[in-house]
């Protein structure tokens, strides 16, 4: 019997509570290294505060949260973890590759600046300011920066919102190509079709609790759904 690998992310029956709104209810998952996992629910199931607590931006009010085997509050277990929020505000007049090579400069073993701009299709607006790039390049370089210090693991939250098709395509073939090589991945998403896509394995939240988690045709026999959309409608309570 071989061992299980270690988990690079992981949530104990976390509670979380924000004055008289309980937020998360006990919830426990990991991410196993080497895993793409999307972490799917409703507004205001609980995804967003979850990365949160992952990314030490926050602390539970009870339970266990650990990032590489440590408190995420420690400066030294985020050294090898990238992440994009849904917001992210760019220095506007630095131009794009100025911005990769500021972030990169943090990190003792970066990624390649070329190949952060080839990966995320950067390379036509690489000499332009930040303030004056479109919406979805602003997204593209605010998802190619978290892969910039080479780490372990990337946390993504809502990582293709506003992008157009192509986009969209560069930055799931990206994702694929990090989970390949051994990168481990948790994101959230409102597109089902991007779980499917990129998520060897799914987390369903509903009102702060897990509903369920597995594989991603585990979930459809589970739910006793022909599609992702539809077991996700049926664990998550929602009408069809």
């Amino acid at each position: 019997m071989t061992d299980r690998p270690a988990a690079v992310a992981a949530l104990e029956d976390v509670h979380k509570r924000f004055g008289s709104v309980h937020a998360l209810r006990g919830i426990g998952f990991a991410v196993e290294r080497g895993e793409v996992v999307a972490l799917l629910g409703a507004n205001g199931a609980g995804k967003t505060t979850a990365l949160g607590l992952l990314l030490g931006l926050r602390r539970p009010t009870s339970g266990t949260v650990l990032l590489l085997g440590r408190d995420p509050r420690e400066a030294g277990a985020r050294m090898r973890v990238g992440s994009t929020p849904q917001e992210t505000a760019l220095p506007e007049l630095l131009r794009v590759r100025e911005t990769v090579d500021l972030v990169r400069a943090h990190f003792r073993r970066p990624t390649a600046t070329e190949s952060l701009l080839g990966s995320f299709g950067l390379e036509a607006v690489q000499g332009r300011q930040c303030g004056g790039l479109s919406g979805g390049e602003r997204r593209r370089l605010a998802v190619a920066l978290a892969f910039a210090g080479d780490p372990e693991l990337v946390l993504l939250d809502e990582p293709t919102t506003g992008l157009d098709l192509e986009s969209r395509d560069r930055l799931w073939a990206a994702i694929h190509a990090f989970g390949s090589a051994g990168g481990s991945v948790l994101l959230t998403t409102h597109s089902l079709d991007e779980a499917e896509a990129l998520a060897s394995r799914a987390i369903v939240l509903r009102q702060g609790s897990v509903a369920a988690e597995g594989p991603i045709a585990a979930l459809k026999e589970h739910a006793r759904a022909p599609s992702l959309e539809a077991a996700f409608r049926r664990l998550t309570g929602m009408p069809p």
